[in-house]
């Protein structure tokens, strides 16, 4: 295989959730360009999904949005099957859908951690489920997952966010051995803090403490993180799986 081709995903049908901006947004652009054609899934930025939808286009591939609330099992399924109406086949699945509800575990409500837990972990697991069945059949399937550097060390009042996206991690890892005999390839991405809408409504305060954090003494972008999806979903990244992968500036070391 070429250099070129090694970098290329011509032919390949990507889903990508909560797309419509940040990460999920530059993921489903970075598999665009390279010629994957991709699915948008949100929820309520509807006008920023179709945003995404126009740039995608650009790129000379096929792309649309589909709304889901990936929390939800019943969207999930319904979401799947449009998706596979148009393309035909899912071979890349990027589980990017995430929403934060923070506070002090003394002070969390039920309702605080449930749907942190239901759309960032029960999403996760909905959305791999209903596509690896096609993709062991195919022989050839990329499960990328958007986890968190929080995941790793923990943060205060960001214990359910936490839990959610450590679980990712132990999901990534027992599913990577499941699928490795069928050509299939799971890996996690961890990033750190990224310039995103999160990150804007952050006081200069917050940003000082977290920046002390941060060996290389900035924020990421989300072309950081969309770059190594793109890796993990091209060619190269073939014998790449069951990783947890830091995106993150050194936060994590």
């Amino acid at each position: 295989m070429t250099p070129e081709k090694q970098n290329r995903l011509d032919g390949k049908f990507a889903l990508v959730t909560g797309a419509s901006k940040g990460i999920g947004r530059a993921a489903a652009l970075e598999l665009a360009r390279m010629g994957a054609s991709v699915a948008v899934n949100y929820n309520s930025s509807h006008d920023a999904a179709i945003e995404t939808e126009k740039a995608i286009k650009d790129c000379g591939v096929d792309g649309f949005t589909v709304r889901a609330d990936v929390g939800k099992l019943d969207a999930v399924n319904s979401m799947i099957d449009i998706v596979n109406d148009r393309f035909g086949q899912i071979d890349i699945l990027v589980n990017n859908a995430g929403i934060i509800d923070d506070g002090l575990l003394l002070r969390m409500t039920d309702e605080a951690w449930e749907k942190v837990i239901a759309t960032n972990l029960n999403g996760t697991f909905y959305c791999t489920r209903a596509v690896i069945r096609s993709m062991v059949k195919a022989r050839w399937g990329r499960v990328i997952n958007i986890g968190s550097v929080v995941g790793l060390r923990g943060n205060v009042g960001q214990t359910n966010y936490t839990a959610s996206k450590a679980g990712i991690i132990g999901f990534t890892y027992a599913l990577a051995k499941e699928v490795a005999t069928r050509n299939i390839t799971v890996n996690t991405v961890t990033p750190g803090y990224v310039n995103t809408e999160t990150v804007e409504g952050l006081t200069e305060k917050q940003k000082d403490m977290i920046m002390a954090w941060i060996p290389m003494q900035r924020f990421g972008e989300t072309d950081d993180i969309a770059g190594m999806v793109g890796y993990l979903a091209s060619p190269r990244a073939s014998y790449v799986t069951g990783q947890i992968i830091s995106v993150d500036g050194g936060m994590a070391i």
